[in-house]
């Protein structure tokens, strides 16, 4: 059996929770006009009774006045014509009027077929008491009245008193509330009328709100799936400042980062392969003078298998940064001896100048003489290489020069060139893992994003610090400072 969605468990409930809602402020509004209505017909009873019972005892003392001499059944007679004039007249169809004597015989009644209430016990004590009693004939039944025509209760009211002839009597008199009836049916088709449309209208904004919201969710799901097929255009939209807006908008900031790391991750492929072919460039470069002159020039052979071997060693260096980059290691082997930092410069340089051969640059290395430092030569001498490289590519024609110089207990290395140089605002980012600061710019170089983050965290492994001062169009100087450690 298929489960209900969302939207239908929705549907139930908000029927549920609009019929109940209103149909509950119905029921309590129609019991607040029922029980007024039962409280007005109360009250109206005792009003009808206390002045129906002031005109009988009226009539009574009148009939005594005017003839003192009429007694037993004529004094009745003279009594019944006053009541009878009196009722006609006053027209009152809601309520039934009886005069009994002391035995209980009717004496007289208001209707000729009366509905009246035939209750001997209650007549009986009516008449051996002083007191007016009062009861109902009926239960108040509201929720009959919901769907029935209203039916309040009889009231019926005995009240004792004293009849021409000096004998005891009992006035019956038994009000039915038909105007408060009449008032409970007429309010309870409108109200419950409005309630069917009130419940409706709760209903149909509410589905409408949840629709809204439900959009909303089917976007999420669109947008998980899509990340689930490996989809990264898509975006939620973010209109408003609600829930859900603000939910859009964390998920369309992890989508791009998302696809920022899935770009990153593709030109890693790219780079890594750029980054990795310098060094192989430079063994091929070096192959080749073998092939040509090696044989016959024992000293081009033994420079061009020591170059071989620099380079083939750089490339094993390089691998194991790349892995330590890939996976953001902290720290890294450094190994401390004693080495010619300008020597390494001059190398470095010289390698650079076989690959750059057909670009026509100029490599310009420091000055004459040794600047001894305490540290990781190979290190100090990748990081020189992936600066000079770096140069070197995005320079069309000018020069790459590396420049040093002592400051204090502190090494200074300055790698400039003419090339295109840097944007500042992408000046503080060219330093982070797989950031390409011109995509367009590293199509045409063949991969740009591993060799700058190696050589910052060469250098921050040596505890160094490295930074870029740039023109556009004029070029650019990296500057590192290195401590020169202890001699």
């Amino acid at each position: 059996m298929r489960r209900l969605t969302i939207r239908a468990w929705l549907l139930v409930i908000s029927v549920l929770f609009s019929v109940l809602a209103v149909g509950g402020i119905s029921l309590v509004s129609y019991a607040i006009v029922y029980e007024g209505m039962v409280t007005v017909a109360k009250e109206h009873s005792k009003q009808v009774v206390g002045d129906i019972s002031d005109v009988v005892r009226m009539h009574v003392d009148s009939v005594r006045q005017e003839s003192p001499d009429l007694v037993g059944t004529e004094s009745w007679r003279a009594l019944v014509l006053r009541l009878s004039a009196f009722v006609a007249g006053w027209g009152a169809p809601e309520s039934h009027v009886a005069l009994y004597d002391s035995k209980g015989g009717l004496l007289w009644v208001n209707t000729p077929d009366p509905t009246v209430i035939q209750d001997p016990a209650r007549l009986e004590e009516a008449l051996d008491s002083d007191q007016i009693l009062r009861s109902t004939v009926g239960e108040t039944a509201p929720f009959r009245g919901m769907f029935f025509p209203a039916a309040l209760p009889i009231y019926v009211t005995h009240v004792p008193l004293e009849l021409p002839d000096g004998s005891r009597g009992v006035l019956i008199i038994t009000h039915r509330s038909i105007n408060e009836e009449q008032v409970i049916d007429a309010v309870r088709s409108p109200m419950f009328a409005h309630a069917a449309v009130a419940a409706l209208a709760m209903i149909i904004v509410v589905q409408m709100t949840l629709g809204r919201i439900l959009k909303l969710v089917d976007n999420l799901r669109l947008a998980a799936e899509s990340i689930d097929a490996g989809r990264l255009d898509v975006r939620l939209p973010e209109e408003g400042e609600h829930e859900i807006s603000r939910l859009a908008k964390v998920l369309n900031a992890l989508i791009d980062r998302l696809q920022r790391k899935a770009e990153a991750q593709t030109r890693f492929i790219a780079d890594a392969s750029h980054e990795l072919a310098t060094p192989v460039a430079g063994i091929r470069g070096y192959t080749n003078i073998l092939k040509k002159w090696g044989t016959a020039d024992p000293e081009v052979q033994a420079e061009a298998i020591a170059a071989i071997d620099r380079e083939s060693n750089r490339m094993a260096r390089l691998c194991k940064d790349l892995l330590a980059l890939v996976r953001d290691e902290k720290t890294m082997e450094i190994q401390s001896v004693r080495f010619d930092v300008n020597a390494v410069c001059r190398e470095t340089l010289a390698a650079a100048a076989t690959r750059y051969m057909s670009k026509g640059l100029e490599f310009i290395g420091p000055e004459e003489g040794q600047l001894i430092m305490i540290g990781d030569s190979d290190k100090v001498g990748d990081m020189i290489s992936i600066l000079v490289d770096n140069a070197a590519k995005y320079t069309e024609k000018g020069s790459v020069s590396v420049q040093t110089r002592r400051k204090r207990d502190t090494i200074v290395i300055e790698v400039a060139d003419t090339g295109i140089g840097i944007h500042p605002e992408e000046a503080e980012s060219i330093f982070e893992r797989f950031y390409r600061s011109d995509v367009s710019r590293s199509k045409r170089t063949g991969g740009f994003g591993l060799g700058l983050p190696i050589a910052k965290t060469i250098v921050d492994g040596i505890k160094g610090t490295i930074e870029v001062s740039s023109t556009v169009g004029e070029g650019s100087i990296f500057t590192v400072r290195l401590p020169r450690g202890r001699m």
